[in-house]
């Protein structure tokens, strides 16, 4: 019989053995960045909900009003008679070819295109002001979503999910939920951890694209299944072990755990079919739009993913250009009004549906919404036309729910709408105001890359006060 002194050194060992397995791990998992780094002070906003149009959606059309378009329709713009934009020569100045209507008791200005989301004016904080850094699609969403134009870069949701971490424990932290027209310009880029470990780049996924190959083969028994499990948990241990320098490692088996919980988790919350008819009419999931029905699927899809505690949620409404301008997006380069007169529909309802379904349930207390666009519109038509070019100089944003002060308007265009000339803003302040709102500098915000400790704003950026509640 073993003595009392053999069971003590034996535990010891034992428990020596798992403690330092747990250290190891531990250390893992901090080089590859997957220890939250938690808050700077209190935040506002625990969550994101990013609805983005990609094709730059016109700001004068839809969410800024000028009057002046109105006034001086066919004649040349001021100064600009000469001036050659992206694909070539403008022409004169086009007033939008609906008209604009007050909305709630803010009484602000917006298209009548858009008459869903008008009834949420009072709770949105617009941001008239903003400019980009191209007049290039695919640069353009990259510069919208990384804050820099090239690939290569963390996204938003990347860095956020490297500060914060996660929600829940079954579920993705970031998830991209694409068009059922494609995905945007410049695609995964749009979503990609950049130089970040690789397990903060989002989750691509959709109602009419569910996660494949979560279901177990039927020859499968449960057990068969949680033993080969337990088996692959102790064959990464010691692999782990074995190479303690391997920071990949670490984000592999949490991918690999985490597909595991998901094998649960993601056909729940991806089963619409449990949700009562009328939140699938509010919505118009039934629409006989097919292209209105999926994007409402989609938006629907976004509130159980943020209802479950995903931390960031990128919706996008429209895909990326095809062959035809402004068929798959908001690129309305020929024909704005019929171009238009597609999207708007399937944006207006479903989006505005999302927006009253979060607010009843008190989930805006929580999360933030971010409306974006790569970029504006110019106030003439292209020579030749009746749409408008591509304009880096002005485009709107907004923002509403946690932390954010609804029905204010922050800068503005000149009276043509051509440049932002008032408390002109950055994709870098944007972003600036975003992490602020989660409880983050985004000056401490940083990760060590290529000789520098890179940021998401880069060197630039302020809070953009204004629309804090």
């Amino acid at each position: 019989m073993n003595s009392p002194l053999d069971q003590t050194r034996r535990r010891f060992l034992g428990q020596m053995s798992t403690g330092l397995t747990g250290v190891a791990l531990s250390r893992l998992f901090a080089a590859e960045g997957a220890t939250p780094k938690g808050t700077h002070f209190a935040p506002k906003a625990k969550q994101v909900l990013q609805i983005f149009c990609p094709g730059a959606a016109s700001h004068i059309d839809l969410w800024e009003h000028k009057p002046l378009l109105e006034k001086f329709h066919g004649t040349p713009l001021p100064g600009g008679e000469k001036e050659v934009s992206f694909q070539g020569k403008n022409g004169n100045l086009m007033r939008p070819p609906w008209a604009f209507a007050p909305a709630g008791k803010s009484g602000k200005m917006l298209s009548t295109m858009l008459p869903h989301m008008a009834r949420h004016a009072d709770d949105i904080a617009f941001i008239h002001s903003m400019t980009s850094q191209t007049n290039t699609h695919g640069p353009g969403c990259i510069n919208m979503n990384t804050c820099f134009t090239r690939e290569g870069y963390p996204s938003a949701g990347s860095w956020v999910s490297y500060a914060l971490g996660s929600l829940n424990d079954n579920l993705p932290t970031y998830i991209a939920i694409q068009d059922l027209r494609g995905e945007p310009p410049n695609g995964k880029a749009n979503w990609s951890n950049g130089f970040l470990p690789a397990r903060f780049q989002a989750v691509a996924m959709a109602a009419q694209q569910p996660l494949r190959n979560l279901a177990r083969p039927a020859s499968i028994s449960s057990a068969e299944d949680e033993a080969a499990r337990d088996f692959l948990r102790t064959i990464n241990r010691e692999h782990e072990q074995q190479h303690p320098g391997n920071s990949e490692l670490g984000a592999r088996m949490a991918a690999y755990e985490l597909g595991a919980k998901m094998q649960l988790a993601a056909p729940e919350v991806s089963d619409l079919g449990g949700e009562p008819k009328h939140v699938h009419d509010l919505y118009g999931t039934g629409d006989a739009n097919s292209l209105k029905a999926a994007y409402a699927r989609n938006c629907l899809l976004a509130r159980r993913f943020l209802e479950r505690g995903v931390r960031y949620v990128s919706l996008y409404c429209a895909s990326r250009a095809s062959n035809v301008d402004g068929f798959l997006n908001w690129d309305a380069h020929k024909t704005l009004k019929a171009d238009y007169e597609r999207h708007c529909p399937i944006f207006d309802q479903p989006t505005a549906a999302l927006l009253m379904d979060m607010k009843q349930r008190g989930m805006l207390n929580d999360v933030l919404v971010v409306w974006c666009t790569e970029f504006g519109r110019m106030p003439t038509h292209q020579e030749g036309t009746s749409g408008r070019d591509h304009n880096p100089d002005a485009f709107t944003t907004w923002m509403m729910g946690a932390g954010v002060k609804g029905g204010v308007s922050h800068g503005a265009t000149d009276d043509f709408g051509r440049r932002s000339v008032h408390d002109v803003t950055s994709v870098y302040d944007f972003y600036a105001t975003v992490l602020h709102l989660l409880g983050l500098d985004h000056e401490k915000l940083t990760y060590y890359f290529n000789g520098l400790q890179q940021r998401l704003t880069n060197v630039h950026g302020h809070v953009i006060d204004k629309v804090l509640a």
